[in-house]
């Protein structure tokens, strides 16, 4: 089956706060991370139901290289993505979006 990618609002400023946070550690971090994020991604969405669910219908995949997972859920055809979190942000931020 072939799932399409829906990102909530919010994931667009995260991938950008944190891709901006990595360029200013070294050029072209951020790009690393944003193709690594890239990469899982597209594992997701080939096999979304491999991934642990944590919370009801909300399954996590952990980003290779960086300490960031991606939360999402499957809803039919679509993969939904609610989250890109840093591992150690305090995890009660994510109540209400997931």
């Amino acid at each position: 089956m072939n799932y399409v990618l829906v990102f909530r609002p919010e994931v667009g400023a995260e991938l950008k706060e944190a891709y901006n946070w990595y360029e200013s550690q070294k050029v072209g971090l951020g790009d690393e991370f944003l193709e690594c994020v890239d990469n899982l991604l597209d594992r997701i969405c080939l096999m979304p139901e491999s991934y642990v669910v944590v919370y009801r219908d909300v399954r996590r995949a952990v980003v290779k290289r960086f300490p960031y997972a991606v939360y999402y859920r499957v809803v039919s055809s679509r993969v939904i993505v609610t989250a890109v979190f840093h591992g150690r942000r305090n995890p009660e931020t994510l109540q209400g979006r997931i």
